[in-house]
């Protein structure tokens, strides 16, 4: 890949300003403070967008870069692929996306995939490099490698993380430190105190202790609550009993009500008997009447022969005795017989009438006796009629009952038959003191609930504690995996990566330094070691600054072909501050014999690199920003 154009219409101070680089070398020369800086954050941004978040700096890049003046905050930038593929970049700064286009100049912005939070990720998917792998290893900005003697130490440490991680920010066992660190503090151990994962689980105990002793009581309360489940299906079917027996006794009552209608009946059949019973006496008493009569004609009859004997004996009087006393008795017996004769007469015309009387009574009796015989059989038949009627009611009342409530014939029969009344305050007061017993469960589960008014506190707590418990033992198992994960991956790097890179690093040193250093190797102890002239091994800390910085130049140019497989250019921002007039040869040597199918884009605030390029007569595109 190259840059071919760049065209600034307002980024920071710069503007109106348009470049074109080349093949190879490019200088881009200008004073201090002439924009060089922001021109490469220009490319950058170009790229990657510019970021409104501060991350910890004063300002956030975009704030720094906002002109003051000009509303138009914006450029292009033209490039080429290694495949000759050739795009344009448009990118307006306050707006997120930057506008695409290919080499016949159509909009394919589309085409790549935008992230909601960076924007438009077309130079990711071309190059497969990011903005933070695009600065630490393409672009050597001016402020990583003017150290002064006191921050050399610093930069040996960056060219260790480097070899050992890939990364120059990145040193293993410092991260290894701080997982560590970060899993005493935020999680903690079994030997450590106070720590969250101590704390979580002394609560826990704690809790699991307390609800151990609440268990009791939740076990109380379940058999309180199953008693009282068992207390209210006997009260309703206690209940539907007592629905049943007033049913029945609803029925019974209407029976009895037609039992007394049918009793009335009855008593009203025994009247009409009483009533003929008495006519019945009636009658007899009429005859009786009138054999008392006909028995007053008898002794009428018994008279002549007493007036005979009457006679008899006052003619012996008169014959023997007196005839006075014969005359008297003869007198005496006629009238007697006179009186007599009269009365038989009166008492047959009496008989007469009384019998008449009698005959008269007696058929009025009998024709009432007649009456009355009809009405009681009348009243029979209803009486029948009622007492079979009464029969099917009751037995269509209880069939129906039966099947309302699913009984069996002998049960609803059996307790037809007791006393219902009875039954009925039986259940009711057995109803009662089961509703009692109830109450006073209760009663004790309120107590108990008093108790338990925690429970579901302590229960979600402890739920809580659990999440925490496992979130820490997550955590804590993430970073024992990390470690793991970063202790194999450093292992693979010095097996396999970090060999290369002290081989490619070894050659790079070599041609720079005129095969003064020709050996650079990793050690993870020492961290970077190099063999000098007579064959040992000194740290790279004992080096000099300049040396320092072949070497840190060397070791992010060893990494450049590793990243992507297009061939990214070389970007180096005063990055020879340090190097004496022979260094600066060699590295030039150095970079036109190995590098001569990239783009390098070297950025000068001296002639130090012009004239050494002139001096060795390579060739090379001079850009000033002056002009």
């Amino acid at each position: 890949m190259k840059i071919l154009n760049i065209k600034i219409n307002s980024f920071g101070k710069l503007q109106n300003k348009e470049i074109e680089l080349k093949d190879n070398i490019n200088i881009i020369y200008g004073k201090n403070e002439s924009g060089k800086s922001t021109m490469l954050k220009f490319m950058i941004g170009m790229f990657y967008g510019l970021s409104k978040n501060k991350n910890g700096k004063f300002t956030s890049d975009y704030e720094r870069y906002l002109p003051w003046k000009k509303e138009e905050f914006s450029g292009k930038i033209t490039y080429e692929l290694d495949n000759k593929e050739e795009f344009q970049i448009f990118r307006e700064f306050k707006k997120k996306n930057p506008k695409i286009y290919n080499s016949n100049l159509e909009d394919i912005s589309k085409k790549f995939h935008i992230d909601k939070n960076n924007g438009n990720q077309f130079f990711y998917e071309q190059t497969k490099v990011d903005e933070e792998l695009f600065i630490s290893t393409i672009v050597s900005e001016q402020e990583q490698v003017k150290l002064n003697e006191k921050t050399q130490n610093t930069l040996v440490q960056k060219m260790a993380n480097l070899v050992g991680t890939g990364d120059d920010n990145i040193s293993f066992n410092k991260i290894i430190a701080k997982l560590n660190k970060k899993q005493l503090e935020e999680v903690g151990t079994l030997r450590s105190q106070d720590r969250p994962i101590n704390t979580v689980t002394k609560k826990l105990e704690e809790i699991e202790k307390e609800l151990k002793y609440l268990q009791e009581y939740t076990n109380k309360k379940s058999q309180i609550e199953e008693t009282k489940q068992q207390y209210k299906k006997e009260i309703k079917e206690q209940e539907q009993e007592i629905e049943i027996l007033n049913k029945l006794k609803q029925i019974k009552e209407k029976e009895e009500i037609e039992k007394q209608k049918i009793q009335i009946n009855k008593k009203i059949e025994k009247d009409y008997d009483e009533k003929i019973k008495k006519i019945d006496e009636q009658l007899e008493q009429i005859e009786a009447k009138k054999n008392n009569k006909i028995t007053n004609t008898k002794f009428a009859k018994i008279v002549l022969p007493i007036t005979c004997i009457l006679l008899i004996i006052s003619l012996i009087l008169f014959i023997y005795i007196n005839k006075i006393a014969s005359i008297i008795t003869v007198l005496f017996t006629i009238t007697y017989f006179a009186i007599q004769s009269y009365k038989q007469h009166m008492n047959k015309m009496l008989i007469k009438q009384v019998q008449k009387q009698q005959n008269v009574e007696k058929s009025k009796l009998k024709n009432e006796i007649d009456i009355i015989e009809n009405t009681k059989n009348n009243q029979k038949r209803e009486l029948e009629k009622m007492e079979n009627e009464l029969n099917s009611i009751v037995k269509i009342e209880l069939q129906k009952l039966k099947l309302d409530y699913q009984i069996l014939s002998n049960d609803i029969d059996e307790l037809y038959k007791k006393d219902i009344n009875k039954d009925i305050d039986k259940l009711i007061k057995h109803i009662n003191e089961t509703k009692l017993k109830e109450h006073l469960l209760e009663i004790d589960k309120q107590n108990i609930n008093t108790k338990l008014e925690n429970l579901s506190q302590l229960e979600e707590k402890k739920e809580e504690l659990k999440t925490r418990l496992n979130e820490l033992e997550f955590n804590n198992n993430s970073i024992n995996l990390a470690k793991e994960e970063i202790q194999k991956a450093y292992e693979e790097m010095k097996q396999n990566i970090t060999p290369k890179f002290t081989q490619e690093l070894s050659t790079i040193i070599s041609n720079i330094s005129n095969s003064k250093y020709n050996n650079v190797k990793f050690d993870e102890e020492n961290g970077i070691i190099v063999e000098i002239e007579n064959g040992d091994y000194i740290s790279a800390n004992n080096l000099s600054i300049g040396t320092i910085d072949q070497l840190y130049l060397s070791l992010r140019l060893s990494t450049i072909s590793q990243i992507s497989q297009e061939k990214l250019p070389i970007i180096l921002d005063e990055a020879f501050a340090y190097y004496d007039d022979e260094r600066l040869k060699n590295i030039f040597t150095f970079l036109n014999k190995q590098y001569k199918d990239r783009q390098i884009i070297i950025f000068s605030c001296t002639n130090r690199e012009k004239e050494t390029l002139d001096n060795l007569n390579l060739r090379y595109n001079f850009v000033t920003m002056d002009s």
